[in-house]
């Protein structure tokens, strides 16, 4: 069994970032086409295109409406009309209690994780209505579990995201789409290493161990394949069991 993505064109917001780059080489490993979504990272988007054969950079942000159909136009004339849509992207911001919170901080976290989400679907999913096949892959977050102290504006941004996709999910399944979600945990990757980290956190994740990037991006792949094509509406945490949706 193996997964196959070839002739597929896969759009990955976010893909200059910790997670973003391992899901942009593992989707092109599988054989797909990627469009490299940056919004000021220009020569990390690069020096990532150079190590993908057949992808393409392209400038947004994705708070706004007409940068996305931008990037939509440049992904149809570089690559062709995306099959597969990975939203990764989410700003930055330093966590508070609620409190001392601004509230410019609850409106970039519902910007980048709610409408985000809504306007890449507006803007990308018609066309994989008329080819009657589609992904769209959204990456939330265990903290959207654990509603921990200063977690509020990401959990709130993250919920409502959550939210978005379960409607798309039943909205659009019967053109053959499926609309899914990978929640990571607290993950090692290239700039973010295991040491360090409070040993308290680890004694709570069942497996013992910190995850990893590659391993956020096997799931990424397998939910973007016909392996996944009877999951639809799932949030699936990859956080070593350290948060467990219950029935």
């Amino acid at each position: 069994m193996k997964i196959d993505l070839t002739n597929k064109v896969a759009v990955v917001t976010g893909a200059t970032g910790e997670l973003g780059r391992v899901m942009a080489r593992t989707l092109a490993h599988c054989g797909a086409r990627v469009a490299i979504h940056y919004h000021q990272a220009h020569a990390q988007a690069l020096a990532l295109q150079q190590e993908l054969p057949g992808s393409c950079t392209v400038q947004a942000d994705v708070t706004k409406r007409a940068d996305i159909e931008q990037m939509r136009e440049v992904v149809n004339r570089q690559l062709g009309t995306p099959d597969i849509i990975v939203t990764n992207a989410v700003i930055q911001y330093t966590w508070k209690s609620v409190l001392e919170q601004a509230a410019s901080d609850y409106r970039s976290q519902f910007e980048s994780c709610v409408l985000h989400n809504v306007l890449m679907a507006q803007t990308f999913v018609p066309a994989m209505i008329a080819k009657k096949w589609g992904r769209v892959i959204g990456i939330n977050t265990e903290c959207a579990m654990q509603n921990r102290p200063s977690q509020s504006a990401y959990v709130a941004g993250k919920r409502g995201m959550d939210g978005v996709l379960r409607v798309l999910a039943k909205e659009i399944g019967a053109h053959g789409i499926t609309v899914n979600q990978v929640a990571p945990g607290w993950t090692v990757s290239e700039n973010r290493p295991a040491a360090g980290r409070p040993a308290a956190h680890l004694n709570a994740i069942p497996l013992q161990r910190w995850g990893t990037d590659q391993e956020i991006a096997n799931v990424v792949a397998f939910l973007a394949s016909d392996l996944a094509g009877y999951i639809t509406g799932a949030y699936i945490p990859v956080c070593g069991g350290n948060v467990m949706p219950a029935i």
